[in-house]
């Protein structure tokens, strides 16, 4: 019992020594594994309200929030689309049968081009109407001339002269019609033949075409048009704009189109039309930009990007972009609170602007200050 007595003191004091070696080598290891100075930067813990001190706080550059004329901008995306206004269809007022198709889709087509013929009984039955008027005109002429001669010499009363005139006008009248329904229904009058051609009304492309070789031609039905033909001078690009951006969207913007197959390229457009009724799907409204199309680079259906721009500037604050952080998917200034203390204060940013500064829609007003680095501040206080 009494050697057990003797061991107890030795074996705390065998445990004492490691626990005060291991204990320096903490101290030693959290001093030198930092790679900042602490005599240059010393920062606190980050409180509730965003705040944070740092020692040394003249080594982080202030920014004041500044105005600056800005144009309001708005990125979407939109289709190329004929213009209305310069598409013309192409229709038959003859029924029949295409037989001779002789333009198709994408082509380019010049003013009183023929498109297609048509061998149509409508024309067959229109020419032999106006056949049979002109035999009708001839005799009702004859019968007058007769008459005359007949009253001249005693042989006719005036009421039976009247009557061959009323009779002779009325054969004028129904050649002069079945010419006009021949001239209507595009047929050639110095070639009777129930074979008419449908010519081009402008020039342009087509960009539509509903018939081909063989096909019925229904007559004063042509629903859909045998063809379109549109003039591509000029384009309308159709852009999808949501609800909550209807507002920075005006009649009159102007806008940058860049197009997806050159974007290279950029052309000048004005928004011409705002659609009243919104797609319910969607939640967005057509937006109708009308803008020239020079060489004929811009094809129906292309897609392309559009900028749209208010016609005039306001006044917006902005800082410098390094001066915002984004962090956890939300934009971040710091503020300088007085002293060595600052505060983290989220923003809402909007587009960045000339002279590498960023627009604050939210959250700071013009003369106050900010960290000009917030990345930097943020990476000496620890908050990557």
């Amino acid at each position: 019992m009494p050697s057990r007595r003797r061991s107890f003191p030795f074996f705390l004091a065998f445990i004492t020594i490691p626990l005060f070696f291991l204990a320096g080598c903490n101290r030693k290891a959290s001093t030198g594994s930092s790679g900042v100075d602490p005599a240059e930067v010393k920062v606190e813990e980050l409180h509730s309200d965003g705040g944070v001190q740092v020692e040394h706080p003249e080594q982080f550059l202030l920014a004041t929030v500044q105005d600056q004329s800005t144009v309001d901008e708005l990125h979407v995306t939109g289709t190329v689309a004929p213009d209305v206004s310069r598409s013309v269809p192409v229709l038959s007022l003859a029924g029949g049968r295409a037989t001779d198709i002789r333009a198709k889709l994408g082509d380019e087509v010049t003013k009183g081009q023929v498109l297609l013929v048509i061998d149509s009984p409508d024309v067959s039955q229109a020419f032999s109407d106006y056949q049979k008027a002109q035999a009708d005109q001839a005799f009702t002429r004859q019968q007058l001339a007769r008459a005359q001669d007949l009253f001249e010499h005693g042989a006719m009363a005036k009421q039976d002269v009247d009557s061959a005139v009323n009779a002779e006008r009325k054969a004028t009248v129904d050649v002069q019609t079945a010419h006009q329904h021949l001239a209507v229904l595009g047929a050639d009058l110095n070639n009777p033949s129930p074979l008419i051609s449908i010519r081009a009304p402008i020039s342009g492309a087509i960009v539509e075409q509903n018939v081909t070789s063989g096909t019925g031609v229904r007559s004063m039905d042509n629903s859909p048009n045998l063809f379109t033909i549109a003039n591509l001078s000029n384009v309308w690009l159709l852009c999808d704009v949501y609800e909550n951006d209807l507002a920075r969207v005006h009649l009159g913007d102007s806008a940058e189109v860049r197009l997806n197959a050159f974007p290279e390229r950029v052309f000048s457009g004005r928004v011409g039309n705002i659609n009243t009724v919104l797609d319910p799907s969607t939640r967005s409204a057509k937006v109708r930009l009308e803008l020239a199309n020079p060489g004929g680079l811009m094809r129906a259906g292309m897609f392309a990007t559009a900028t749209f721009r208010s016609r005039t500037g306001h006044l917006q604050p902005v800082v410098p972009a390094t001066a915002v952080l984004r962090l956890h998917d939300k934009d971040w200034v710091f503020v300088p609170l007085g002293g060595n203390r600052f505060r983290r204060l989220e923003v809402q940013t909007g587009p960045a602007v000339s002279g590498g500064n960023q627009v604050i829609l939210g959250g700071l007003a013009a003369g106050g200050k900010v960290i000009a680095n917030a990345l930097q501040f943020a990476s000496a206080a620890g908050m990557e």
